[in-house]
C-alpha cells in the first residue's frame, strides 16, 4: 500500500462518486493524500491503511430517528465505542438507529461500508446532520474514504471544517461521547 499525493493518474474503475470526490477536493484547492487498498469494511480492515496514511480513519455511522425523518452522519475515532443511548441523550431524540440502506444511497450516494464525510457533497437539500465528536475536532488530520472504501484519504482536519464542509452547506454539531452508557 502505497501513499500518494492526490488524485489518482488513471481514473479507470473508479465510481462516479469517488471521481465526484477528487473534483471537488481539487477544485476547492484542499490537499489530501491516499492510498488504494483492499475493501475495507470495518474499522479492523482500516488497520493497514491508519499506518500507510499516518492518521486513525474515523468511525462513520449514519442514524436516523425513529421515524425516519431525521438523518445524521456522526464521526468519531475508530477506536472508541459507540453507544447509541449517550448520543440520543446529547441530541434530545428518544431513539437512534442505525438507517436504512436506501437513505444512504438516497442522500449520501454511497454504500454501507463506504459511509464517509465526503459524501455530504451529495446532499444538495440537507437531509443530513452532520455529528462530529470533540476529539476528532482536535486532530489536525482526518482520515476518510472519497465515497468508496477501495481508497481512502488523508485531510487537513481545518481544511475540512472550514473549506470542504462551507462549500456543501453544512454546519456540523459537536458532540462529546465517551464510549460509556
Amino acid at each position: 500500500m502505497k501513499k500518494v499525493t492526490g488524485r489518482p493518474e488513471d481514473m479507470t474503475g473508479r465510481t462516479a462518486a469517488e471521481i465526484r470526490t477528487y473534483d471537488l477536493l481539487d477544485q476547492l484547492s484542499i490537499p489530501y493524500e491516499r492510498v488504494d487498498h483492499a475493501p475495507a469494511m470495518t474499522m479492523e480492515d482500516c488497520g493497514a491503511v491508519d499506518a500507510a496514511l499516518g492518521v486513525s480513519m474515523c468511525k462513520n455511522l449514519f442514524l436516523c430517528n425513529r421515524q425516519q425523518t431525521k438523518f445524521y452522519l456522526l464521526m468519531m475515532p475508530g477506536e472508541k465505542p459507540f453507544k447509541t443511548k449517550e448520543l440520543s441523550h446529547q441530541l434530545g431524540i428518544a431513539r437512534l438507529s442505525f438507517a436504512p440502506e436506501n437513505f444512504l444511497l438516497e442522500y449520501l450516494d454511497i454504500h454501507p461500508g463506504s459511509v464517509s464525510v465526503m459524501g455530504l457533497m451529495n446532499d444538495g437539500e440537507n437531509h443530513v446532520q452532520l455529528l462530529i465528536d470533540s476529539d476528532l475536532l482536535q486532530m489536525a488530520y482526518t482520515g476518510c474514504h472519497p465515497c468508496v472504501n477501495t481508497s481512502s484519504l488523508r485531510i487537513r482536519t481545518k481544511d475540512l471544517l472550514e473549506v470542504f464542509l462551507p462549500a456543501v452547506h453544512h454546519t456540523p454539531i459537536p458532540v462529546t461521547l465517551t464510549g460509556e452508557g
